[in-house]
């Protein structure tokens, strides 16, 4: 392994790991020392780091420190990677396509799209039937699923998001950063107008009290557009 580094982390295949209720299996998380640099202390690391023979020294100790090469880029996993995913999917075969008339408001556009799709997906079983396969019981939901469950009652955007904050919550709190920024106030704001309008039988839209993850290189409030450096070369309203 060299010198100066250290010996690579040594995986079980995923075969031989056991993840059933009485597992001894414990989840790796590492300390990984990486220091947040900006401005100057940028700039004067990337003048070490240029240095001959000082430059290598620290990129070794930073390299060994930081236990991404060692958990990661050293590791060895007896075993093929894994390209496809082990569940069944088969992707919806396209109905027709449907140029959307000028003028539209979004509600109407999302109205739009949504006619382009199936009346009903398969269940896991089938969709496992039609590719033969076996039935892994994974499924993706999507919006077309949680719009009949908000309309049927069997479910509330408000439910979801009171779920959805405790998740955040508690990934959060395990220091695993999902998301840059949450309002947690201003998702339930949210989530409870369009339970009002489920129960009032108005929704916006299919769209409507479906979560919606957006990356911070889009304007949408109440967020600050932090992508890059959009927020210094222009003002975000």
């Amino acid at each position: 392994m060299g010198l100066f580094r250290s010996p690579g982390k040594v995986y079980k295949p995923a075969a031989e790991v056991d993840l059933g209720p009485g597992s001894d299996e414990h989840y790796i998380s590492p300390n990984v020392r990486a220091p947040r640099v900006a401005g100057l202390l940028v700039k004067f690391q990337a003048w070490v780091l240029e240095t001959p023979v000082l430059g290598w020294i620290v990129l070794t100790v930073r390299k060994r420190d930081n236990l991404v090469y060692k958990l990661v880029s050293d590791a060895e996993i007896p075993e093929p990677p894994l390209f496809t995913a082990t569940h069944t999917w088969r992707d919806i075969p396209e109905q027709n396509v449907r140029p959307t008339k000028p003028g539209l408001s979004p509600p109407e556009r999302v109205q739009e799209a949504v006619g382009c799709l199936p009346a009903r997906l398969p269940e896991p079983a089938a969709a496992a039937a039609l590719a033969d396969g076996p039935a892994s019981g994974f499924r993706r939901w999507t919006v077309r699923d949680f719009h009949r469950a908000y309309s049927s009652g069997q479910t509330t955007p408000a439910m979801v998001a009171r779920r959805f904050l405790a998740a955040v919550k508690e990934c959060s709190d395990l220091e695993m950063g999902l998301f840059i920024s949450c309002d947690a106030a201003d998702v339930m704001r949210q989530a409870e107008d369009s339970t009002r309008r489920y129960q009032q039988g108005a929704p916006l839209s299919a769209m409507d009290g479906v979560l919606v993850a957006v990356k911070d290189e889009l304007d949408c409030l109440p967020y600050p557009t932090t992508g890059k450096m959009m927020n210094s070369v222009r003002e975000i309203k």
